[in-house]
């Protein structure tokens, strides 16, 4: 039978994975908003639908939370994740 998952380690590794991932996002949008909005319409006509969302000025602080938010939610999945993985393991 495998081994059971570190709940913790879970956590981490999907609250550190999302919140790497949304930082990439906010140093994105301070670099180069015009690029990322064309692809967020890009994106929008290849599901065709009509853009609706248009990218807002650069927060620092906003970015913080974004980063610390999605960490949470990452790790508070992983944590679950883990659990019912190890729940089924079991049965």
């Amino acid at each position: 039978m495998a081994e059971k998952l570190n709940k913790n380690q879970m956590g981490l590794i999907f609250g550190v994975f999302l919140a790497a991932v949304h930082a990439v996002w906010a140093l994105l949008v301070a670099v180069i908003p015009g690029l990322l909005q064309q692809f967020l319409d890009w994106v929008f006509a290849l599901h065709f639908l009509s853009p609706i969302y248009t990218l807002t000025s650069f927060d620092f602080v906003n970015a913080i939370l974004l980063v610390a938010l999605t960490f949470v939610v990452g790790y508070i999945g992983g944590w679950v994740f883990a659990t019912v993985w190890n729940w089924f393991r079991k049965h």
